[in-house]
């Protein structure tokens, strides 16, 4: 059962989820979270800089376990993951870089064998963490959660995939053309998402109405990745008025 709570806007639910992450740190300072990136979670980040900064909140104990990174970038290049939380999160906070973990994308060869190793040495090191307390979701407009496009299992674990062109094509805004955006990503897998404590997704805008209805009320089905969501015990969406516009009418 996923349970919804629907804000009037962008900001306000930005606002929900900073201040739920912030309850889980003030509660467990040394929480292991689970990261998103993309264009939705930007604003929650810059709503914990300006906590931290005023010193309402400290970061400094906390573990961090990103859900991606893109086939092929090093950390320094500036579309990359890493340099991405370093953008919104890491460098504007008081985060412990050393405490940080993003899969290494730059060290996959395609084709080749390092790619196993950088997955199985991701879950391990989520495992020898302790596992993640609080994962935060973004959701793509074809349902995808992390990088499990659809068509993924529900039992994946942290892998290589191929992205699809509606995700590619989403993504192709942050680069010169679409061109550059990396066609492989590593992800942690449905399953490797699954194992966190407690989930927590953000969706906002009329884009996501359909990805949305179909996590929420649809079956559970590789089709739209998000809907596996349905049978985890403990995860929360935070729409917006515009995403969960259809909840209404599928009931």
């Amino acid at each position: 059962m996923i349970r919804l709570e629907v804000m009037p806007d962008h900001e306000s639910a930005s606002q929900r989820v900073a201040d739920l992450i912030a309850d889980q740190v003030q509660r467990n300072p040394v929480s292991v979270l689970g990261l998103a990136t993309g264009g939705t979670p930007e604003r929650t980040y810059a709503i914990l800089s300006e906590r931290v900064c005023s010193g309402a909140l400290s970061l400094s104990q906390i573990t961090t376990f990103n859900l991606d990174e893109y086939v092929g970038l090093s950390a320094e290049h500036p579309q990359s993951y890493h340099a991405y939380m370093r953008r919104h999160l890491f460098d504007v906070t008081d985060v412990r870089l050393e405490k940080t973990h993003l899969p290494d994308g730059a060290a996959v060869e395609t084709g080749g064998h390092s790619g196993s190793r950088v997955c199985e040495a991701y879950e391990r090191l989520i495992d020898e963490a302790g596992g993640i307390d609080w994962q935060l979701l973004g959701l793509g407009s074809n349902g995808h959660i992390g990088f499990n496009e659809p068509g993924s299992a529900g039992d994946s674990v942290t892998r290589i995939v191929e992205l699809a062109e509606a995700t590619i094509e989403a993504n192709s805004r942050y680069f010169d053309s679409p061109d550059e955006v990396p066609r492989q990503a590593v992800t942690m897998g449905i399953g490797s998402i699954m194992n966190a404590k407690r989930i927590v997704l953000i969706a906002t805008g009329a884009g996501k109405v359909n990805a949305v209805q179909q996590a929420v009320r649809g079956p559970m089905t590789p089709d739209l990745p998000a809907s596996f969501l349905q049978r985890h015990p403990d995860v929360t969406f935070i729409l917006d008025e515009a995403a969960a516009s259809e909840l209404e009418s599928s009931r």
